[in-house]
Parts: structure tokens; sequence; C-alpha cells
């Protein structure tokens, strides 16, 4: 899934897809908007059944169906021990079933959203902004061959023919990310090769596909100041025509790169009555970049500590015990900074985590993100 994530956000700013899509291109403060979900899935395709992957083309657009995402999430170093948590990622939201028919170059059917988040955790600062614009005139977009995906001067790039080199930038005020991003293992179908189930109903499903593990270099700009890092990031891609399930109001996501070279992916679907839904699933990928799914029941997570907004008095889980027996994976998930929540159009929390532990009877240590969603509010109501 990644994240069915925050992407679902888009599927309630259909009066901001609108009102974009009418204006022109000088027109584009959306500051004074109003949001409001849209359920009308008429006409766009659904994910019923596995499908095969080509690539880059599966790495680009899929304009059939109704909402897209491309998240970007890394853990990085300075020479000098600092320590960085970014994300960077690019939604799509279709008014219509495939490309506009429009012929001006400012008419869409399409509407892009990013956020792009910077955490220091040395100097225990989160910094966040979001952007929306219109799949027109130049403003966003994306493509498959060759893979990119834009808002304004946001962007991920492709810097070979099969989409494994990715050139990051965004830019905005005193902090900046500009990353190369190679993949060290192939990419990672998750769910039943690639359809990952979000409820019971046929259909009501997306593909779901994750780079891993990331060779990350370049420079993050923090308060202004250009910043020389190392690390590795990860990267998900899904597009559907979907919704959560009748009773989930929201996500608890995870993934993990640890250091004896695992990775795991895990979201939790979180029901109304506190319970954690049937369908909530991961994948746990081996050195050799070989792939397992992993049912709810394989994957017992228990929160061990919770951390309050002082902004918006939201309650989040902040320290988590994660235990996969059948894996002989035991470990303790903590935030790097506590104070990573984003608020966005809609908030949530996302942000940089270091773990330690065991794995195969050995002890590891590593980093990753996780997402949690549904904290502030349900987010049945975004769809």
């Amino acid at each position: 899934m990644k994240r069915l994530l925050s992407i679902l956000l888009i599927l309630s700013l259909i009066l901001v897809a609108f009102w974009l899509a009418t204006q022109r291109p000088d027109q584009s403060d959306t500051s004074t908007i109003a949001f409001a979900g849209d359920d009308d899935t008429s006409g766009f395709a659904r994910a019923f059944e596995p499908r095969g992957f080509q690539f880059p083309l599966d790495h680009g657009p899929h304009f059939d169906y109704q909402t897209e995402w491309w998240y970007y999430t890394g853990n990085l170093q300075a020479e000098t021990g600092e320590h960085f948590g970014y994300q960077l990622t690019f939604f799509r939201r279709g008014l219509t079933p495939g490309v506009s028919a429009r012929g001006s170059e400012f008419g869409t059917n399409q509407i892009y959203f990013a956020h792009f988040a910077l955490t220091d955790a040395a100097g225990n600062k989160h910094t966040f902004v979001e952007r929306f614009s219109r799949g027109a005139a130049g403003l966003a977009g994306a493509s498959g061959d060759p893979f990119q995906v834009w808002i304004e001067d946001w962007s991920a790039q492709a810097l070979d023919v099969a989409g494994n080199v990715v050139r990051l930038q965004a830019h905005d005020g005193e902090m900046a990310v500009d990353l190369t991003l190679q993949a060290t293992k192939p990419i990672v179908a998750h769910g039943d090769r690639g359809l990952s189930a979000k409820s019971d109903e046929p259909g009501n499903a997306s593909y779901y596909l994750s780079f891993t593990r990331l060779a990350t270099t370049g420079q993050v700009t923090v308060q202004g100041k250009p910043i020389a890092v190392a690390g590795e990031s990860w990267f998900d891609h899904e597009w559907s025509t979907s919704a959560l399930g009748q009773d989930v109001v929201g996500w608890n996501w995870f993934s993990l790169q640890l250091s004896d070279g695992r990775e795991l992916m895990f979201y939790q679907f979180r029901l109304a009555d506190g319970g954690i839904g049937r369908l909530s699933s991961g994948t746990l990928i081996e050195p050799d970049g070989s792939a397992r799914r992993l049912s709810a029941d394989e994957v017992q997570i228990q929160v061990d500590d919770t951390w309050v907004s002082p902004e918006t008095e939201t309650e989040y889980p902040a320290r988590w015990r994660v235990s996969i027996p059948s894996a002989q994976i035991e470990l303790t998930v903590e935030p790097w900074i506590e104070a990573q929540e984003m608020r966005v159009s809609f908030v949530y929390w996302e942000g940089a985590a270091k773990l330690n532990g065991t794995s195969n009877g050995a002890a590891v240590t590593g980093n990753g993100y996780v997402e949690l969603t549904g904290y502030k509010g349900s987010m049945k109501g975004v769809f």
C-alpha cells in the first residue's frame, strides 16, 4: 500500500481541483478554497486482479485510475554526524478518467498535490510545506518514459532509462533537497503480486510497488545552509480507484531498513472501535531481494509511549515494539524527534524513525519512516 498514505488526502480536494482547472495560470492561491470529498468513481478503472508491470512505463502515471502517488522518504547523515529525515511526496487526482480531451494547453482533468518536509534531528526541528497545482501549462505533471513527476520546481526525474536512478529536487524558503537515489535491490510488488486490497469489496484495491533501499547522496539545505549528506531512501508508488473499508478510520504505516540488509513494510488499518483491521498487511524483503507477504496475525506491534502535539492537542504513538516471530525479528522503533506532525490540508504524523533489536538472532540497528493517520480526525471523511 504506502501508503494508501496521505494520498487519500487528495481525494477530498475535488473543489480545489475544479477551481484550479478553471482558472488562469497566475490564479493559483488555494488558501481560501473550501475542501470537500467526492466519491464519484464512475468510469475509472479498478484493481481487480494482479497484473504484469512494465518499466519504466509503470513508474509513470496511470490516468485510467482516479488516484496515484509517488512517495520518497529517507534518512541521511552529514559527515559531521548530524541526522536528517526527508519526505518528498507527489499525488495525482483525476477528475475524469483518461487524459483530457481539451485542446488548450491550459485544459486538464488532472490535479497534483505535494508535500515536502525536512527533519533536523540535532536541531530538534521539523519543517514542512504543501503545494497544489494543475496538470497543465507545465505547472505539474508526470510521465513514464522517461520517468518524471513534478509540481513547479519540485521534481523526481530518472537519470537512467529503467528509472532505477532518480534525482530529487525541491526548494522552499530556507530548506531544500538535491539528492540522487540509486536502487540497490529489485522493485518489490506488495500484496498479491502487486495487488493490495483495501476492503473485501472486489476492485477496492490498489497496485503497490516499492524500491525498499536506494543509496542516496547529495545535499540538504537547512536554515539556508547547504549540507552534504549520504544515506538511504525508500520509494513507494501506488495507484487505485479505492477507499478505506467501512469501519477503518486511519492507518499506521512502517517502512524499516535493518542493518543486516532486510527491509520491512507493514501497515495497520485502524478501526473505529480501536481494533486493527484483518486486511492489515506487509512485506519482508531479504538481503538478496527476495520478498514474502506478511499477514496481519504474523506481526505484533505494541505502543510503548505517546506524544501529544502542542499545536493540535492530538495524541500519537511515539514508540513501538515490533515482533515477527516467523522471521525472528524483535525491534524497538522510535522517532528521531517526536514533533514530526504534518499540519497541512489534513493533519497527520509522518517522520524519520530509528530502530534497534534483533533479526535472525543477531543484533541490528537501522532507520525508517512511520506514518500515522486518522488521529486528528477520521480519514473516512476524506473519501
